[in-house]
């Protein structure tokens, strides 16, 4: 089936707050590190472009488990975030959503990903795209829930 539109649509992604209390017992959080561009070799959160016949929910599982090998994560939405500027290559919109990973799996980086790893909050890396600014967003409400 095909549209023609007289505007323009945005495209939509996903991404992924993942938390993780190590041993050390700080609260670490999941990046990749990009194959692609924008922002090669920079440091991101998983995600990536949903597809045609998928919902948010689907899109997220998808994307997470090939970019990092991890699955069967309980997601949260966050919120969507929509700057116009915030992709270099496009207006994208993205939902981010949030959870946690109770165990130390093995990270299998693949599709998009060159690397991915366990980042310490208070170490982060420079990260791609506004993925500080959900980051913070999201540490914000995982903290209002751990509190209930």
């Amino acid at each position: 089936m095909s549209y023609t539109y007289e505007h323009p649509r945005p495209a939509v992604t996903t991404d992924a707050v993942i938390f993780n209390m190590k041993s050390d017992e700080k609260l670490n959080i999941l990046l990749i590190q990009r194959q692609n561009e924008p922002f090669k070799g920079q440091w991101a959160l998983p995600g990536g472009f949903l597809d045609e016949n998928e919902t948010l929910e689907q899109c997220i599982a998808r994307e997470v488990e090939e970019e990092t090998g991890l699955k069967d994560i309980k997601f949260y939405q966050l919120e969507a975030f929509s700057k116009p500027d915030r992709d270099p290559r496009h207006r994208t919109i993205t939902v981010a959503f949030w959870g946690f990973c109770k165990n130390n799996p093995k990270l299998i980086p693949g599709t998009d990903a060159i690397n991915a790893k366990w980042f310490n909050l208070t170490k982060l890396p420079e990260l791609a795209f506004d993925h500080e600014e959900i980051i913070k967003k999201a540490l914000v409400r995982a903290l209002e829930i751990m509190a209930e």
